[in-house]
């Protein structure tokens, strides 16, 4: 993994400063954070499964990209940029909420973060980098309820966090708002 820094804040989303990635998620020191959701025009959600190379939760499915912001970047512009680096298309993003949680993962990792939730609208294949992506789905949001009460261990922690906070009923109503 190269060296890269990430923002350290506190339950408020306040910054305290920043640290080195591989080493906040050794510490679990709570950092910012995004998850993005993107949806096509039939309401069906856009799937990654995370790249068996990839330092944890390696081969699991979650949500259609996430992230860290760098130091001095704007959340959504974090989210657009990363967006295009793993999936490789643009698309309007539109706040949806924040949550805080942590997790401890394989590999002695520890997350500990304050994500910020993003949904946006796309129609189409995207071409995922190959480093960051082995597969990828569209799938309906009731499957997916379905599946993660059979499998949930075949989904990331975020993914199966954010979908129970985010109270499906209102991120259905949400995506018609596009």
């Amino acid at each position: 993994m190269k060296s890269e820094h990430l923002i350290l804040v506190d339950e408020y989303d306040q910054e305290l400063g920043v640290e080195e990635k591989l080493k906040t998620h050794q510490e679990g020191k709570l950092h910012r954070a995004f998850s993005i959701f993107v949806f096509d025009d039939d309401g069906r959600l856009l799937l990654q499964k995370r790249a068996r190379t990839k330092y944890h939760s390696a081969g699991l499915w979650s949500n259609t990209c996430c992230g860290h912001p760098r130091p001095g970047e704007p959340t959504l512009a974090a989210a657009h940029r990363r967006l295009g680096e793993e999936m490789n298309f643009s698309c309007e993003l539109r706040k949806f909420f924040d949550f805080q949680y942590h997790a401890e993962l394989e590999n002695n990792l520890i997350e500990n973060e304050y994500d910020h939730v993003f949904i946006g609208k796309f129609s189409g294949a995207p071409i995922p980098e190959k480093e960051e992506v082995e597969d990828w789905k569209w799938i309906e949001m009731i499957d997916l309820r379905q599946d993660l009460r059979r499998r949930p261990d075949e989904y990331s922690y975020w993914l199966r966090q954010a979908l129970e906070r985010s109270e499906w009923r209102f991120l259905n109503a949400f995506i018609g708002a596009f």
